[in-house]
């Protein structure tokens, strides 16, 4: 019981953090598109660097931090032997990336087409081998049952970056037209968006600190038989890595490419992944559903067939993202202030990208099947036929259509890896969802959002008050339906 209280602790805590963390990233958008016109380009710049790095994180990393652990739980292995590998090989991999990088900056930067800004490249490469290496302490933090060290180190690396892009794109322009002598020694008021990868580069230095007392103390001598297993187990999770991140960012790294006028490209990035920061509720959702869900799959398969529990977990899951989506565009006349007025125009991609995410979260509901089974390499099938699929649409399309081509594309790439997911899965692990229960869930919120969309209401607040209606009716039905009030913790104590 005691182990039981700790999981659910430990879980909360990176839970939290994790959640939590996002949260105050998401925050960030309101100020860049503030100080980055749509017309500028400059946000597109941030989402396309930033689409880049991701990737090479994965590849860096090497799916090493789920080798760290797998090894380290074997009773034949030393977990420090194993932790001092891993961070010799990662450690390695990220300082020959950075010494290749900086040797070929020049041609890197012209063939991304930053050829006038060597220095964002530069930044970020420095960054994401600092990101890389730091992700195998994190890991040993995990493993050594430190939540609240992890978690720490987790929002102070957030809350920094966000004190000093408030630092370098607020106060400093601030101070520059009031007290120039103050700041003009360093400060350059043409260099926005470069201010956002300095504070980056910076926190991400600053951050190794914290890690001194999980770098000393250890033995670091390279055991190639040791790191030749731990390479051959983790490579494929690398490949599982690779096509995930490609499927979530293969659109903002292209984009640019597909334009005749890369600046044009620049702007609709920009407006895209402006835009599709509003669907923040659904992300923290389907992440928060994620944390609670594999344990509890993965503990409730080893109890014995738990077919009905998975079944009720993903009505569960559809519902609430149903309720999340209504949220969201009901209340659009308020989260649209998250972007500045000159990316609004990009708000009717929102419940596009939403839509995908709902895919998204269906499909890691239905992923558990070949985990359970021991069948992983379905997952890799799905994951490169939903990549190729969100690759082929954005080059065909976006050209054409622009931004809302992409996030259809993401539709269509979700949507048809969690069809097949779902017919092959119904027949290697036969699962009897409540496809009834849940289309008439469907049915009733696509009423109710094209109510809300349809019914012109020029009064803001008599149209928050009806879209408020709508969505309390769809709450009235799960009450009815699925969560009567005594079911509820805490409502039921006022209920007799």
């Amino acid at each position: 019981m005691a182990g039981m209280k700790s999981l659910v602790k430990d879980t909360a805590i990176y839970g939290v953090s994790s959640i939590l963390g996002r949260f105050l990233n998401y925050l960030l958008v309101p100020l860049y598109t503030s100080v980055l016109p749509a017309a500028s380009g400059g946000y597109g710049v941030v989402s396309n660097v930033y689409a880049y790095t991701a990737l090479i994180l994965v590849l860096l990393t090497f799916g090493m931090e789920t080798g760290f652990f797998r090894f380290a739980n074997k009773s034949d292995e030393q977990p420090e032997k194993v932790y001092a590998n891993s961070l010799l090989f990662v450690g390695g991999l990220s300082l020959l990336f950075v010494t290749v990088c900086m040797i070929s900056l020049g041609p890197i930067s012209s063939l991304l087409e930053y050829p006038d800004h060597p220095d964002y490249v530069g930044m970020m490469i420095v960054v994401v081998a600092l990101d890389a290496f730091q992700c195998i302490p994190f890991a040993y933090l995990r493993y050594r049952k430190r939540p609240v060290k992890f978690a720490a180190i987790k929002l102070f690396n957030i809350v920094g970056n966000i004190l000093l892009n408030l630092f370098f794109l607020l106060l400093c322009p601030w101070l520059y037209v009031r007290c120039p002598d103050a700041v003009s020694w360093f400060y350059d008021p043409d260099y926005l968006v470069g201010y956002i990868f300095v504070s980056n580069l910076i926190m991400s230095g600053v951050q190794m600190f914290f890690f001194i007392p999980e770098l000393r103390g250890f033995s670091y001598r390279a055991d190639r038989a040791l790191m030749k297993r731990m390479v051959s187990y983790s490579f494929p999770i690398l490949i599982f890595g690779v096509v995930g991140i490609l499927n979530q960012t293969i659109d903002k790294m292209i984009y640019p490419f597909l334009f005749d006028d890369r600046q044009e490209g620049l702007v609709q990035l920009g407006i895209y992944s402006a835009a599709s920061k509003v669907a923040l509720i659904m992300a923290v959702f389907t992440q928060a559903f994620r944390y609670a869900y594999e344990p509890f799959v993965f503990g409730k398969n080893k109890e014995g067939d738990n077919r009905m529990m998975y079944a009720s977990a993903m009505k569960y899951f559809f519902i609430f993202s149903l309720l999340a989506f209504l949220a969201v565009m009901g209340y659009m006349d308020l989260l649209k202030y998250m972007v500045a007025r000159d990316y609004w125009e990009g708000l009717s991609v929102v419940a596009i990208v939403m839509g995908a995410e709902i895919f998204k979260g269906i499909y890691f509901n239905l992923s558990f099947w070949y985990k359970l089974t021991d069948e992983t390499q379905w997952g890799a099938y799905f994951s490169l036929i939903g990549c190729a699929v969100i690759l082929a649409l954005n080059v065909w399309l976006v050209p054409r259509f622009g931004y809302v081509a992409s996030a259809w594309a993401s539709v269509a790439g979700y949507g048809i890896i969690t069809l097949l997911s779902f017919l092959i899965g119904q027949k290697k692990y036969p699962v009897d969802y409540p496809l009834k229960d849940m289309a008439a869930y469907l049915i009733l919120a696509a009423v109710l959002f094209v109510l809300s969309e349809k019914v012109a209401i020029a009064n803001v607040p008599l149209r928050l008050a009806f879209h408020t209606l709508l969505i309390l009716v769809f709450v009235a039905y799960i009450v009815r339906k699925d969560l009567p009030l005594r079911a509820i913790p805490f409502i039921n104590r006022f209920i007799k």
